[in-house]
């Protein structure tokens, strides 16, 4: 049993190395940790690290050769249950348009790999062929079902596709279904209106350090989310943080350390304050924030990975319709553009 004076030696070693790699501490929750730690434990003394060329050519040969094996010990499941092919479109840091293609089946998911599609006209013809070569790869009779993004350009090539394998169904993503009402709502007069107002508040607060400093130092301060490019939901999410700092924001605007700065008293200073002072404002925030939170919930179920989603997007859906009308008691001239826009979203997409 080793003393405590050598376990801290070691954990000191340990750290000392993570430290300077800047290896981030979420590593140590991987589940393979533990069993690399063990493993060298079982060794004992004189156990030597792998070296720099073992591990970006042997060791990751071997990995590489692992992970196929793994992958096609799943191919009985899926001759046996069938299985659903995603593609799941993104773009990266670096502005690349990319499809990641995973294969779906009863005991888990796979991923087949990421195709990138920057120089690739996104037309029919070509995502049908993208779709057909991972069919060919998977076999074509072990595939059921296939999930992609609701884009007019997937549609044809569902179309397409149904033509050569017609056991072969079509669904849209639901949560990109979602994401689409919500990029709808965002887009009505009042919404885009309400949305540049409080995205003028967040820019004007992360742009000068002195106000965020001092906000920072608030009790319970929380950081404003502010839009993401790609997620409609993020619009919606911001102005939900832009509402729970509400007071902090109508504190720092009314506060001698922010109306004796010169801030205050500039074009930008003088909108922003009149923004946070508009007591109409909040009021359009949170009405926003009640019509966008049944979906918003929806969205996070359907896009969460723990368990299949699919059997509460029905009755989901169902719930944010009577959910938005209660808001508007039930005054259909008010409530009926929001249900519109869903009900549109719904039949053209999930229905």
């Amino acid at each position: 049993m080793a003393s405590k004076q050598a376990i801290h030696k070691a954990n000191m070693a340990f750290a000392r190395w993570c430290f300077d790699a800047c290896i981030p501490f979420n590593a140590m929750r991987s589940p393979y940790f533990k069993p690399m730690v063990d493993a060298i434990g079982s060794i004992g003394v004189g156990y030597k690290a792998p070296s720099y060329n073992d591990m970006r050519v042997n060791l990751l040969r071997d990995c590489k050769k692992e992970c196929q094996l793994f992958i096609d010990s799943y191919r009985s499941q899926w001759a046996n249950c069938g299985c659903t092919i995603m593609g799941d479109g993104w773009t990266d840091q670096r502005q690349r348009t990319l499809i990641n293609f995973l294969v779906y089946y009863p005991t888990g998911k796979s991923f087949v790999k990421s195709v990138d599609t920057s120089d690739i006209l996104k037309d029919a013809t070509n995502l049908c062929n993208l779709l057909m070569e991972i069919i060919e790869w998977v076999g074509p009779d072990n595939v059921v079902h296939l999930v992609t993004d609701n884009a007019s350009n997937y549609v044809a090539a569902r179309r397409l596709i149904h033509e050569k394998y017609d056991h072969i169904y079509w669904s849209p993503c639901a949560a990109h279904c979602l994401n689409l009402i919500l990029k709808d709502i965002g887009k009505r007069d009042h919404v885009a209106e309400l949305v540049s107002r409080a995205s003028k508040v967040t820019i004007f607060v992360y742009n000068h350090i002195y106000i965020l400093s001092w906000l920072r130092k608030r009790s319970g301060w929380k950081e404003i989310v502010r839009p993401g490019v790609t997620r409609f939901a993020t619009t919606f999410i911001t102005l939900k943080s832009i509402y729970d700092h509400k007071h902090d924001l109508q504190a720092l605007v009314t506060n001698k350390y922010y109306t004796s700065h010169k801030l205050s008293k500039s074009p930008v200073g003088k909108t922003v304050t009149s923004i946070i002072l508009d007591g109409e404002f909040w009021e359009e925030c949170l009405f926003m924030v009640k019509i966008a939170a049944p979906i918003i919930r929806l969205l996070r179920v359907v896009d969460a990975d723990e368990k299949p989603s699919l059997g509460y997007v029905y009755e989901g859906m169902i719930r944010i319709q009577k959910a938005i009308m209660a808001i508007f008691r039930n005054k259909s001239i008010m409530y009926g553009p929001y249900i519109k826009i869903i009900d549109e979203r719904w039949d053209k997409h999930l229905r």
